[in-house]
């Protein structure tokens, strides 16, 4: 007869402690990953939009490439069986979220059909710091100087690269420091939507919105259909589903101060996807700037993590 196995000790809770955080190193190290891989994709998705912008006009596009990334935001809901939740769409918040996204994806394409790939994307990475601006202005926190100190020299790596007075400010470059108050906007509104309503459902109606946003502008200069073009809207459509995804699960499974500074790794994918695909290579200027954004952004993060830590022990200090 078979030995009995003895029952393993109970565990301490130094032990237990000790499990869960290499559990959340794991967790962290596999949201690092999926957060670079969210990156990539996102520029593989700009690349393909700019390269089809050369066909079609701005709301096309909005229409082609919605109408692809709907059918495959569908399919997901009817795969994960979430189909009882496409009753919140038409919530007024969610409504009021798909608004400022159609927004911004109709800032967006316009603007990248004139600027260098880097450049946009360095500008676009000053939302962060505009999303701390309005959190103070709308009284949801306060920022001592340091993270203030932050918020200014981001803001001086934009005028770096917008180059106000220069033959690359224009009216496109305006659209995309637009487009970064509208993402800022969209962001906060996210904060107040039912988190019971699935992440896939929210951005179905973004999506939708979008492809409406596209036929109101599409409509008059609508051109023929192209095979190219359309096949590289239908990519687009795949690499920015699957980038929402990964950056979703990304937040999900990790610590956001873990995941939030490798964000900024989109802006190294666009400047290979500029010199690869379009040949542009960003000015002295451009790079400077970039690089003060990214950092003042990372060291915006710091900051929080810092602020939520002090919070804690505050708050454990007074128990």
């Amino acid at each position: 007869m078979a030995e009995a196995i003895p029952d393993s000790p109970p565990r301490t809770q130094a032990q237990q402690a000790l499990d869960a955080h290499l559990l959340q190193s794991k967790n962290n190290r596999r949201g690092i990953i999926l957060a670079l891989c969210a990156m990539a994709l996102f520029v593989c998705n700009d690349s393909l939009v700019k390269l089809a912008t050369s066909s079609f006009s701005t709301g096309q596009v909005l229409v082609i490439r919605g109408l692809f990334a709907t059918s495959i935001m569908l399919t997901v809901v009817l795969v994960s069986k979430q189909g009882k939740s496409l009753r919140f769409m038409f919530t007024r918040l969610l409504m009021v979220r798909a608004t400022a996204e159609s927004m911004v994806a109709l800032c967006f394409v316009t603007s990248i059909s004139q600027l260098a790939l880097a450049d946009l994307t360095a500008i676009l990475q000053a939302t962060p710091l505009i999303i701390t601006l309005f959190s103070v202005v709308l009284g949801i926190e306060k920022i001592g100087w340091r993270r203030w100190s932050a918020v200014i020299v981001g803001f001086v790596g934009v005028l770096l690269v917008v180059k106000p007075g220069g033959h690359t400010f224009n009216i496109y470059a305006l659209l995309a420091l637009l487009s970064c108050f509208l993402v800022a906007f969209r962001d906060l509104m996210t904060r107040k939507i039912n988190p019971a309503i699935p992440t896939v459902v929210v951005s179905l109606t973004t999506t939708l919105s979008v492809v409406v946003v596209g036929l109101l502008l599409g409509l008059e200069s609508w051109k023929p259909i192209e095979l190219q073009p359309t096949l590289y809207l239908l990519a687009a459509a795949m690499f920015v589903s699957a980038g929402n995804m990964s950056i979703v699960k990304a937040y999900r499974i990790a610590d956001p101060s873990a995941v939030s500074p490798f964000r900024y790794s989109v802006v190294i994918w666009a400047f290979l996807s500029g010199f690869v695909v379009f040949g542009e290579i960003p000015d002295a200027l451009a790079i400077i700037g970039t690089g003060l954004i990214v950092a003042s952004g990372i060291y915006t993060v710091h900051r929080e993590r810092v602020r939520a830590r002090e919070l804690t022990t505050e708050a454990n200090l007074s128990v």
